[in-house]
Order: structure tokens, then sequence, then C-alpha cells
């Protein structure tokens, strides 16, 4: 029998005495944000500090979705940080030092 995402969220939170419906989707989807936009392995860190931060808010969903939404913020401008400095390295430079 192939299980189910949701199922292994349910058993897990189960297991770790938690009883919270989250928005999963939108954990899923900071987490790609944030492998792709600064490196996979600060993804499942993440993760781990919105529901640190959750839970030193107060706990409950709205924690969780506010904790998400800033992390997501952080690493779409870290993201776009990157590429502005890509793009920056990336143009000739203005003073004809560029070696022409």
């Amino acid at each position: 029998m192939e299980r189910t995402l949701d199922e292994w969220m349910a058993a897990a939170a189960a297991e770790l005495g938690v009883d919270l419906a989250v928005d999963v989707r939108g954990l899923l989807d900071m987490t790609r944000v944030v492998a792709h936009g600064v490196e996979r392995p600060a993804a499942p860190l993440t993760a781990f500090l919105v529901g640190y931060a959750a839970a030193g808010a107060g706990g409950g969903a709205a924690a969780v979705a506010e904790a998400n939404a800033k992390a997501v913020a952080l690493a779409e401008r870290w993201a776009a940080a990157a590429a502005a400095a890509a793009d920056d390295a990336d143009a000739p430079a203005a003073d004809g030092a560029d070696g022409r």
C-alpha cells in the first residue's frame, strides 16, 4: 500500500504529540523557494526555524503561516540580491576598463 504525504503528516503529528493542521503545500512552497533561492540544505533547516518561531509566537496555524511568509520573503530577497550581483558581475565596466 502506498502511503501519502497527508498520511505521513498525520502520523508524524500524532507521534510528536502535535495537534495542528497547517498549510502543508505552503510549507512545501517555502522550502522550494529557499532551496532554489538560498541553497538546498537551507530548506529543511528553515522549516525547523519556521516551526520554532511559530511556537515562540504562541503556536497555531496563523503563527506558522506568518513565520512561513517571512521566510519566503527573506529567501526571495536573497535570490534577488544574488541575481543582481550576478548581473553586476556580467556587465562590462562603464569606464572602459573592460580591456577594449
